[in-house]
């Protein structure tokens, strides 16, 4: 019985189980759910997940929920071309990477993100400008480690990358508003302020089955 993934168009976390998905050349059933529509919280979406979010990952019988979850299932259960490493200390450096990036990051890009699309930057900017000067030096840490290796946790595509990816092309989107052109400037142009972040995003759009992860409301 084929995978099937129940996902929404711009969750971060619905894009790690596309990404891990297409790399492992897994095939699988999309169900792609409308937010706006309220299907997360459908009969169906809650039976496998009764906090109603999304990804959602059904193999045979087995239903796993949240995006680390996933991850790991997928390469326990697949595990040819591997996404947390062939060897103990490849492991550790790509969980080390996951870990520093979710503990120090991810709540701050999230903040910047949602004042952007909901708050209004100008009634939040003394918060904003604290979580751009955090993003900003673990951007930095990120961009020297791309300046010595092709994938972030070293020479093979992983799982720190499906796990970082999402967010730092949610934050360049955000970024990209009108209402966010004062904040812009500490990262735009990407390919001058952090080339190697820059050409880090072009590898992995060049992934095959990239565009399938895309966010299709993206496109438009």
């Amino acid at each position: 019985m084929a995978l099937e993934l129940w996902w929404g168009s711009g969750s971060p976390y619905s894009w790690r189980a596309l990404l891990a998905l297409e790399f492992k050349g897994l095939p699988y059933a999309s169900h792609l759910v409308q937010f706006a529509k309220q299907e997360h919280k459908a009969p169906l979406v809650l039976q496998m997940n009764p906090r109603g979010r999304v990804p959602v990952l059904k193999d045979g019988d087995y239903v796993c929920y949240e995006s680390m979850s996933i991850l790991h299932y997928l390469d326990r259960k697949y595990p040819e071309r591997p996404i947390f490493g062939a060897t103990a200390e490849e492991a550790g450096v790509i969980t080390r990477m996951i870990s520093e990036y979710t503990a120090y990051v991810e709540d701050h890009i999230r903040k910047v993100i949602y004042a952007i699309l909901f708050q209004g930057v100008e009634s939040h900017l003394d918060e904003i400008s604290r979580a751009m000067h955090m993003i900003g030096v673990e951007a930095k840490s990120i961009e020297a480690r791309l300046g010595q290796f092709t994938w972030v946790a070293g020479e093979n595509f992983s799982a720190a990358d499906i796990v970082i990816f999402p967010g730092i092309q949610m934050l360049l989107r955000a970024l990209d508003r009108r209402e966010a052109q004062d904040l812009r400037s500490r990262w735009l142009p990407l390919d001058v302020n952090y080339p190697a972040i820059a050409a880090w995003i072009k590898r992995v759009e060049a992934l095959p089955g990239y565009e399938r992860t895309y966010p299709p409301h993206w496109k438009d």
